[in-house]
């Protein structure tokens, strides 16, 4: 065997030996680069149902003195600034509440990988409409005039809101089709019908409402999307009007993967969505469009 053959065949064994960690390595940037996105580490069914995620999470509470279109509120975010920008999210507490009534969700999708806004409104009486214009607003605020404004990616915002401002994140979809996601938890509207919605949409009721019944508030609100929106209907088991109003594992867990798969582009969430969960004990129904995306 010459030398130049032995060089050879050594080099072309180097290369074989090589190839799978090269493979694995162009692989890996591969999907980095198709989800630019991806926030925290690769969820399971417990990070998902955890009451905190992997980020430690600062809160700043925004006087209605300083802001115009709405009533202040507590913004909730991610202190590390390593993993650059993240999603950011508002949300409207209901029909006579103020913001106390869903701050259980501010720290715990934070700690997930969002900047989160939960608002006061303007009175505890404004109607859908209003709260729409507002939840606008106060991401208009969060991404243009508040301390985090440089933690946010503005092309990455959705939307939810409990009872009126349930409501009022359909009429914020509606208003803004630039949204990434919407989140409306035992909305209340008189409007039924939404064909004008373009933003991926998780409509959540449940089977125990008397104030936003689900056979006339999430059922026709869901039904009324589009067939071409990636959408899902998801109806509480044995819960009321009131069951977003406190922490709840079901709502988190679902609210979360949603948000994520479509204000993040994050696939990996796609196996808590699709195949369609089954009906159990904290859910009576879940309708949806499978697979997402396509």
């Amino acid at each position: 065997m010459t030398r130049h053959f032995a060089a050879a065949l050594a080099a072309t064994c180097l290369t074989l030996l090589l190839a799978p960690g090269v493979q694995a390595a162009d692989t890996a940037a591969g999907t980095a680069a198709a989800n630019p996105y991806e926030r925290g580490p690769a969820p399971t069914n417990s990070s998902i149902e955890a009451l905190r995620g992997s980020y430690s999470v600062a809160e700043t509470g925004v006087s209605s003195l300083a802001v115009t279109g709405f009533g202040g509120g507590t913004i909730y975010y991610p202190t590390s600034t390593s993993d650059g920008t993240f999603g950011a999210i508002a949300i409207s507490p209901g029909f006579t509440a103020t913001q106390s009534s869903i701050a259980w969700l501010g720290p715990r999708l934070a700690s997930q990988g969002f900047v989160v806004f939960t608002i006061d409104t303007l009175t505890t009486l404004d109607q859908p409409d209003s709260r729409g214009r507002q939840l606008l607003a106060a991401l208009d605020y969060l991404t243009q005039r508040s301390a985090v404004r440089g933690r946010i990616d503005v092309t990455r915002l959705g939307v939810m809101g409990h009872s009126m401002g349930g409501g009022g994140t359909l009429e914020a979809a509606k208003s803004r089709p630039s949204l990434k996601a919407a989140v409306p938890l035992t909305g209340w509207n008189t409007d039924k019908s939404w064909p004008e919605i373009t933003t991926p949409t998780l409509v959540i009721g449940a089977d125990g409402d008397t104030i936003a019944p689900v056979a006339t508030h999430s059922e026709p609100f869901y039904e009324s999307l589009p067939g071409s929106l990636d959408k899902a209907y998801l109806e509480l088991n044995g819960a009321t009007h009131f069951t977003p109003n406190t922490s709840n594992t079901t709502i988190a867990k679902y609210s979360l993967s949603w948000l994520k798969r479509f204000i993040d582009d994050d696939t990996r969430y796609d196996q808590f969505l699709c195949p369609l969960p089954r009906p159990g004990l904290t859910i009576d129904e879940y309708r949806g469009t499978c697979p997402l995306g396509s």
